[in-house]
Parts: structure tokens; C-alpha cells; sequence
């Protein structure tokens, strides 16, 4: 495709994307290797078709059966024309997805009485790896082997079974990095076993490669015997899959053992087993139980609407590959001021001819800092959520591209799986390696200006400007030694990620070696999987609202939002632990819930009452456990904040500190120490439901400064409630006010505190997600504060505000002090006591 029809072609999809995908809105979808996106007009169309026909089951014989079948067949052919492929000689099955389809030819050979042996290539998706486990040898080969294999006619010792078949599969295009693979090899392979003596099978997953490109199996003699392919890759709607099969291989399948309803001709049950298999059609001896119909109906509309809005999809795959140009060449110039370059990617140009393949229109890279650091996957999803933009981390189900690309041997990744790296972990950096990657994929109605934002989303955020001349160091400053302290506000949150309760100003609240009293010692559980519940999934729990009422000696909790589905607008819950409340340990259906991906034991209320109440609001099922203090095992957890040994101490450098250069190559504003990043290694600080440490504290001298940044490029203040802090601490009201460049983030390097006469331990910076752009007051979700913390509190990849801490015990054991600690808003803080 020219430039000027290119430029025109882009201007048509820009002119129908409003209309057609009306849940853009103001978001960038760039994950069209997981899934594209449906237009309305497919919608419409289906909807249409479900109110005008009456379509009955296709095992039937009534009018309405004889419609639905009637209707499936068409489609199918229409289906195998799409992809030119000859219904005379291929036939398509219909499946959920690849991975059924892939499972159903692993069924097939798992059949042959002397097994199959099993060659995959290091590009397969997780599903066709693991057909592995049902062959007898299997080998994952690289595209060299690959060819050495078509010059031999065999792979694999000379000794090794010629009888059996082998099954040899691979992606047309990985879903990694796009990166295109030979669709020659499938008869190259077929005639150098059959000279060899050997047969072989080709297994295509196309899945990747048919979204945006025009698969052709006009040649059978050329064509893979199996190719599998999702066709809401390719449409966005239905959900739905197809296995293609060269009818000379068919006879594979007469070896599957199963058969389900809708199979078989007939089934002797009674004295014999026996059964006859449906032998006219492939198909009909494969689709086992009754067809997906209105999925199958759906796909109809979604060729018919596809064609309508983007043509053929040989324009499909020129306006996809110019755009993918166009974000490889953005991403790729980008540098930092230091000339080394933001974006290591793992993705060839669309365009690269090296292998005369090309590449699918995917990116796949990891940022770097400007001295090298990796930023975490988990990090830069949290800031590309708040922007908008839609986009696939981690793993990407394809092990062996990814640790081919990030080069992680086999005894590193069962290194990290030991030291509790899981999908979706946050600790994503380990011994000095990323453990996943980025990927933005482009679909047919991807535009220009996608790929614009997101080139200039990467340059705000993440390349670093500032250079510092060889041998300068940043400037030094004076700051007051003993800062005029006291607490401005306690808060605490009985309940995990619901709403806060504030601590009346004269009244003492006691200190527990797992934090404030009453913080964070309830949580909601969903009653399916058994996890804790957080407002970054439900934002409405911020308008749940405990109070806690000691003169009833109840937990009191109301709902603050629009009206909901339940009739209940308060329910009480005693904070006393009564056993008879709870669901009883030895029940057999009990599910241990999950708190920040960790296993504990909690207390389920077993109330209907109770359940309904919390469910009705969020609309999903759900309930109140307890993890009350003072357990063992699983009924206590550990806090995981921990200060570094390179982190600066301000008992090295009591008068003073340096302005640290932050991740985006700057200067702070204002003074503080680099923060160091936060650790999981683990203490015997016990903690309840809470994150990480037992107390979490912030400054108003920070805030300050923060907010200052906030409304200088245009945004509104924000409150202290918004950081979900236990201990607001700040100058007294009747203080003259104190300019944020003073003392702001100086509570990045306090070794300790003592409030009123009670000492406490700080732990490390708080790292942020983006829960604190949930508005604690409507619930409702912004940008800010995170993307100005990105831009002013990065370090390391990491966002912070805050400081976790704990109480210190007293010395003297047998002390009214000791034994009841407590502080009160308006106690004195004196920072680093002597």
C-alpha cells in the first residue's frame, strides 16, 4: 500500500470508528493479538438475525432444526472460502477455540496404539506445547533444526521408531513478537519424511498470523495437514474456533477413542460395547454434543460485516504492517539524554527481509532506564491503565519465545517460580532479568493517532532527558534538624479497601503489634474463589462505611452510594469474636481466602444476611471474613516493608541531603533522599489484612507538594484521605505555615519517630498503585495523583508516597506504657529522637 493509500485508507477507519466501536471512548486498544475488538454493525447484524429466525437444534428434524443446519453448512463453506481453501479437499470443524482445536488433534494421535512422537517448534503458544504430555519422545526445536531436519528427512537418533507418526507444530506468527515462520515447511517436511521413510503430520496454529493477513490454502499439496485458528481474533465476535483438516490426513482421527452426542451412527450399551462413528463427513464425527448455533449464525454476520468495513484482508494486513512500521521506528529512535536507547525490542521491523517473512504488525520491547535499569511490567501497566491505553504484559503464554528473548535458562525460571515469581506478580525484575515483556499489537481498526499516543505515552513517562556533566553531583541543602510536629489525623480502615474511619480527636486509640487497633482486621471475599476484594477491581467500596461504635461494642457499616439492589442500608457486626458467627473450620466446602496473592485463614461469617448486604452493592457473591489478631500459621501474616542497606540514613547525614535525579531524568523539586525500592523479603513484623507493614504514614509537607505539582499543570487538589494513610502528620494549625520546599519527602530518610511518649521503627517507602485515584468520597476514578507521582516520585521504576513504620515496645515490660500504648491526634512527633 502506497503512502497517499495508506494515508486514505487510515482516514476511512478514523471516519467509521466512532460510530462502529462506540466503547473506545477515549481509550487506546492496542491487544488485537488477544482479541480485536466487534463493530456495532456485526452486533446489529446477529441481533437481527436472533429476532427474525427461529433456529432449532440441529440433531432434530423438525422445520427449524433443518434451518439451523442448513444455515451452519453454508457458513462453513463460507468459512473455507475465506481462507481459499477447496471444501473438496480440506474440511472445517467448528471448536471453541485454537487450544480445543489443538487439544482435539492431540486426542487423535494419543490414539495410535504405538503413540506418536512430538516435535514443537520454540515459538508455540502454551497450548501446543502441551501436547507434549500425551507423546511418547517430544523435542522443542529451533527454525535451524527445523531446516536440518528437511535436508536429513528425519530428526532425532537413527534408531529411533520409524513407525510411529510424528506430529510437528508451529505458529504461522508468533504470538510473542510477531515474527513470521515458513508455511513452506509443511510439505517440505511431508516429502522429506515420506523419502526418509517416515510420516509426518504438520500441525499450523494460525491463530496469530489470520488476524491480519490473508491465509491462503488454495495449494494442498503445499497446505499443513491441521491448522487451527480463533476467529474472534479475527472478527472480535463471535467466541469461537476452527480446526481445518486436509481430508488426506482425516484418517488420524479415526484413532480418537472418545465420541460424544451428535458423533455416531449408533451405541450398543447393553450385553456389548460397541459403537458405529458418523462416517460421510469429517466434521460430523468431530463436534461433539450440539453445535455453538448462534456462535456459528454470529460468524456469518461477522464475515459479511468485516468485508463491509475494511475491504479485503490483503488491506487489512498493508494498513496493519504501515502502522506497525510506524510504532517499530517510534519506539526504536527514542532515546534517552544519555543516548542510550528507552526501548529494548524483542520484534523485527514489519517490513524486515532478513528471512523474507516479514512480521506481523506486534512490538514487542521492555523499558530501560536511562542508566539501565529494567522498569517492572507491573509499574508501567498501573500508569498505562490510568492513560487509557490497553495493552498485554508478562509472559504472554509462549515460554519458549520469551525466554529465548530475555535469555532465561531453564534453571532461572525454576529459580524465580521458587522465590514466588508467578503470572502477574509484581516483583517482575529478578537477579538482575525482566521476567516478561510488553507487547502492542495492532488490529484492522487500528489508526494512526493509536500509534501516536502511545509513542508519545512512552516519551512523557519514560525517557530520561537529564544528563549530569561527568563529576558534578547534585547540590546540597539545610534543612531544619527538629521539625514542629504533631499528628494532624488518624484513620483506620476496619474493613480492607472499604472506606475509612477517623479517630475522634480526644480519644486515645491503642497500638497492637499489628498496627492501630482495629485496622484493617475485616475483609470481603468473594464466595466463588475465595479472594479479598479491593477497590482497585470494585471502586464502590470506597462508599462502604464502617464506623465503630464502642458504646454498643458494634462494627457498624453503611453504603453511601447510588441506591443498589439491596433493602439494607446498615448492618452491624459485633467486634467481639464470637466462634458461633462464623462458618466452622471442618466445613468440608470452606475456601481458604487469598489476601495480595497470599493463602490465609480467615473467619466467614455464615450469615445469608450479611452476604446479601455486601453482594447486592458490588453485584457479585461475596461476604465478611475476620482475621482477628493474635493467630498463628495461616492466621497470621508478616509485614513485607523493608529499608535497604544502601539507603541513606539521616543519622550519616544529619544536617544534609541531596536532591536525588528521579527516574525521568530530573531533579526533585524537593528535598528527600533516592527512595529506595520496596523489598518482599519478609519480617517477624506481624501485620492483619494490610498490604505490606502495620501503620502507613504520610506528610502534609508532602502533600503539599504534591498537590502544588498537581495544579500547576492544570489539576485539582487532593485530599490525605486518598492515600489511605493510618497517621497524618504535619505542622500544628496555629504554626505559620511552612513552605513544601522545606521539609517535603523528608520523611523519605527518618530513621524513627516518637509520637506523644511512644516510639516507632520506620520501615521504607509505601510503593503506589493506582487505587489512589479512586476518589474515597464518590468512588470515582481520574488520573491523578499517580500520573504526577510517576513524573515526581519514580525511582527505580517504582512509584512511592508515604512511609511504612511500627510501634517499638517499651523498654520497661511491666509499664502502664507498655502495656496499653496509645496516641491521640494533636501528640507531639518528634522525627529521630535521641
Amino acid at each position: 500500500m502506497e503512502e497517499d493509500e495508506f494515508l486514505a485508507y487510515n482516514d476511512r477507519i478514523e471516519a467509521i470508528r466512532e460510530q462502529e466501536f462506540p466503547m473506545l471512548q477515549d481509550s487506546v486498544y492496542l491487544d488485537h493479538a488477544g482479541t480485536t475488538l466487534y463493530s456495532k454493525s456485526l452486533v446489529d447484524a446477529f441481533a437481527s438475525e436472533m429476532v427474525a429466525s427461529l433456529l432449532g437444534n440441529p440433531h432434530s428434524a423438525s422445520a427449524s432444526s433443518q434451518c439451523t443446519m442448513s444455515r451452519i453448512e453454508n457458513i462453513r463453506h463460507r468459512v473455507l472460502r475465506f481462507f481459499n481453501a477447496d471444501p473438496s479437499q480440506f474440511d472445517l470443524v467448528f471448536v471453541a477455540n485454537a487450544t480445543a482445536g489443538i487439544k482435539l488433534v492431540s486426542d487423535a494421535f494419543r490414539g495410535f496404539p504405538e503413540g506418536f512422537d512430538y516435535r514443537y517448534h520454540q515459538a508455540c503458544h502454551t497450548s501446543l506445547v502441551g501436547v507434549r504430555q500425551e507423546a511418547i519422545n517430544s523435542l522443542c526445536v529451533e527454525s535451524s533444526d527445523v531446516d536440518q531436519w528437511i535436508r536429513r528427512g528425519h530428526h532425532g537418533p537413527e534408531t529411533a521408531s520409524r513407525s510411529r507418526p510424528t506430529l510437528f507444530a508451529y505458529p504461522a506468527q508468533s504470538n510473542m513478537d510477531g515474527r513470521r515462520y515458513p508455511l513452506e515447511w509443511c510439505q517440505q517436511l511431508r516429502k522429506a519424511s515420506m523419502d526418509a521413510g517416515c510420516r509426518v503430520y504438520s500441525l499450523l496454529d494460525a491463530a496469530a498470523y489470520a488476524a491480519t493477513s490473508p491465509l491462503d490454502l488454495g495449494n494442498s499439496e503445499t497446505a499443513p495437514d491441521f491448522t487451527v485458528l480463533s476467529f474472534y481474533k479475527i472478527f472480535g465476535f463471535p467466541d469461537l474456533g476452527g480446526l481445518i483438516v486436509k481430508r488426506d490426513a482425516a484418517s488420524v482421527f479415526k484413532q480418537r477413542r472418545y465420541f460424544g452426542g451428535g458423533t455416531v451412527e449408533m451405541v450398543v450399551c447393553l450385553k456389548e460395547q460397541w459403537h458405529a462413528p458418523k462416517t460421510q463427513c469429517l466434521h460430523e464425527a468431530l463436534e461433539d454434543g450440539t453445535l455453538p448455533i448462534h456462535n456459528i449464525i454470529a460468524l456469518g454476520s461477522a464475515l459479511d460485516a468485516h468485508h463491509k468495513l475494511y475491504g479485503s484482508m490483503a488491506d487489512v494486513a498493508s494498513h496493519t504492517s504501515s502502522l506497525a512500521r510506524r510504532m517499530y521506528e517510534g519506539l526504536e529512535r527514542m532515546k534517552h539524554g544519555s543516548g542510550e536507547p528507552v526501548c529494548v525490542i524483542y520484534s523485527n521491523s514489519s517490513d524486515d527481509t532478513k528471512t523474507g517473512l516479514g512480521s506481523g504488525p506486534v512490538v514487542t520491547f521492555n523499558l530501560r532506564s536511562r542508566l539501565g535499569a529494567w522498569v517492572s511490567l507491573a509499574e508501567f501497566e498501573k500508569l498505562s491503565v490510568l492513560k487509557s491505553f490497553h495493552v498485554r504484559t508478562g509472559g504472554l503464554c509462549n515460554p519458549g519465545g520469551v525466554a529465548a528473548a530475555l535469555g532465561l535458562e531453564p534453571w532461572e525460571m525454576k529459580q524465580n517460580l521458587s522465590a514466588g515469581f508467578r503470572c502477574g506478580s509484581e516483583n517482575d525484575v529478578m537477579n538482575g532479568k525482566p521476567t516478561g515483556v510488553i507487547r502492542v499489537s495492532l488490529g484492522a481498526m487500528s489508526t494512526l493517532s493509536d500509534v501516536d499516543k502511545f509513542i508519545d505515552f512512552i516519551k512523557e513517562f519514560y525517557r530520561e532527558e537529564y544528563q549530569p556533566p561527568a563529576g558534578a553531583y547534585p547540590e546540597s541543602i539545610v534543612e531544619d534538624d527538629k521539625p514542629n510536629l504533631i499528628v494532624n489525623t488518624l484513620m483506620v480502615y476496619p474493613i480492607k479497601s472499604c472506606g475509612g474511619f477517623r479517630v475522634p480527636d480526644d480519644l486515645p486509640w491503642a497500638v497492637r503489634p499489628e498496627g492501630l487497633a482495629w485496622d484493617r482486621e475485616w475483609c470481603l471475599v468473594h464466595q466463588g474463589t475465595g479472594l479479598a476484594l479491593s477497590q482497585k477491581r470494585y471502586p464502590q467500596m470506597a462508599l462502604i462505611r464502617p464506623l465503630i461504635d464502642f458504646s454498643t461494642g458494634q462494627l457498624r457499616i453503611s453504603y453511601h452510594g447510588p441506591s443498589s439492589n439491596t433493602t439494607q442500608t446498615e448492618i452491624s457486626v459485633p467486634l467481639s469474636v464470637n466462634p458461633n458467627l462464623f462458618q466452622s473450620a471442618d466445613t468440608l466446602n470452606v475456601i481458604e481466602s487469598r489476601v495480595c496473592g497470599e493463602g490465609v485463614s480467615t473467619l466467614i461469617y455464615k450469615s445469608k444476611y450479611i452476604s446479601a448486604f455486601f453482594s447486592d452493592i458490588l453485584g457479585i457473591p461475596c461476604t465478611l471474613a475476620r482475621f482477628p489478631p493474635g493467630g498463628s500459621g495461616k492466621t497470621m501474616r508478616h509485614a513485607k516493608a523493608h529499608l535497604q542497606s544502601h539507603q541513606t540514613r539521616s543519622t550519616q547525614t544529619p544536617h544534609h541531603q541531596t536532591r536525588p535525579i528521579l527516574q525521568n531524568g530530573t531533579q526533585r523539586r524537593f528535598p528527600g533522599i533516592h527512595t529506595p525500592p520496596d523489598s518482599d523479603s519478609e519480617s517477624e513484623r506481624r501485620i492483619l489484612l494490610s498490604n505490606e507493614s502495620p501503620i502507613l504514614a504520610i506528610t502534609m509537607s508532602s502533600l503539599a507538594a504534591l498537590n502544588q505539582n498537581i495544579m500547576t499543570n492544570g489539576g485539582s487538589a487532593i485530599c490525605a484521605e486518598t492515600f489511605r494513610a493510618n497517621i497524618v502528620i504535619g505542622p500544628p494549625s496555629a504554626s505559620p505555615p511552612i513552605s513544601p520546599e522545606a521539609s517535603a519527602y523528608s520523611e523519605d530518610h527518618w530513621d524513627a519517630l516518637r509520637i506523644g511518649t511512644h516510639d516507632f521503627k520506620m520501615l521504607g517507602a509505601c510503593r503506589r498503585c493506582h487505587m489512589v485515584c479512586i476518589n474515597q468520597e464518590t468512588a470515582i476514578k481520574s488520573e491523578e495523583p499517580f500520573v504526577t507521582l510517576a513524573k515526581t516520585r519514580r525511582f527505580d521504576g517504582k512509584v512511592f508516597f508515604g512511609v511504612h513504620m511500627c510501634h517499638i515496645p517499651a523498654a520497661a515490660p511491666n509499664s502502664e506504657k507498655a502495656q496499653w500504648p496509645t496516641i491521640s491526634v494533636g501528640n507531639k512527633v518528634v522525627v529521630d529522637p535521641v
